[in-house]
């Protein structure tokens, strides 16, 4: 974990120092802003692999800065938030954000999350030194999971580390049926004990990069009442 750099962007000072004694701990370099603009100033200046973001925050917020942060980068960005319903974790999820965190949180949990999503990162970053050899062809789709790169209907597509994952997770079991939860326990690696609409986000998320119409899905087919799926 040594020179890998997070940011975290919180204008509640208390709580980022918090954040930064635990990731320090942890053995990253921690950079911390106190709003979106200096936040976003630190990216383009220091070799960041994961944003920690605070949603609410005077001048622009942590989801305009989450949507100027996939203009022109994939890495995980967790969400911090004192919002706890559904739909305020589909709008976090919705604006690129990998990860959404209610406050208060445990900080044990924070750097959890951290450590799960920098592994993805890590894994599937075309800089990564894994070496897998694993290509997916499929009619309009291609997957190379050594060098993160897709491409649908001849474009490439940006995709974030969890959109590849699940994209990967469903292209490479073809024909199979994964529900919500299944999908959640494979890509994110933990168990789901509740009922919530992430996967359906990043799905939603996922359509609207690799298909043609993502309101009529031609890859990725929704088998209702039971999950989704890529069909042979």
């Amino acid at each position: 974990m040594e020179n890998i750099g997070i940011l975290v962007v919180d204008d509640d000072k208390e709580i980022a120092d918090l954040v930064e004694i635990h990731l320090i701990g942890d053995g990253y370099t921690v950079y911390k802003a106190n709003d979106a603009i200096e936040g976003l100033r630190l990216l383009k200046e220091k070799e960041i692999k994961l944003t920690v973001l605070d949603i609410m925050m005077p001048g622009m917020d942590g989801l305009a800065m989450c949507k100027k942060i996939r203009e022109t980068s994939t890495i995980p960005i967790i969400m911090l938030s004192a919002k706890s319903t559904d739909l305020d974790k589909i709008v976090g999820l919705s604006n690129g954000a990998d990860d959404y965190v209610v406050k208060p949180f445990n900080p044990l949990e924070l750097t959890a999350r951290v450590k799960s999503q920098l592994r993805r990162y890590t894994t599937f970053n075309p800089n990564s030194k894994n070496v897998s050899s694993k290509e997916i062809e499929l009619e309009h789709v291609t997957i190379n999971k050594d060098n993160h790169k897709v491409t649908a209907y001849g474009k490439d597509v940006k995709l974030t580390p969890i959109e590849f994952d699940i994209l990967y997770l469903l292209a490479g079991n073809l024909g199979k049926v994964f529900s919500t939860e299944e999908i959640f326990e494979r890509v994110w690696n933990e168990k789901m004990y509740e009922a919530n609409n992430t996967v359906m986000v990043h799905i939603r998320r996922l359509r609207e990069k690799i298909e043609l119409d993502s309101r009529n899905a031609q890859i990725i087919k929704t088998v209702w009442g039971v999950g989704y799926k890529i069909e042979k």
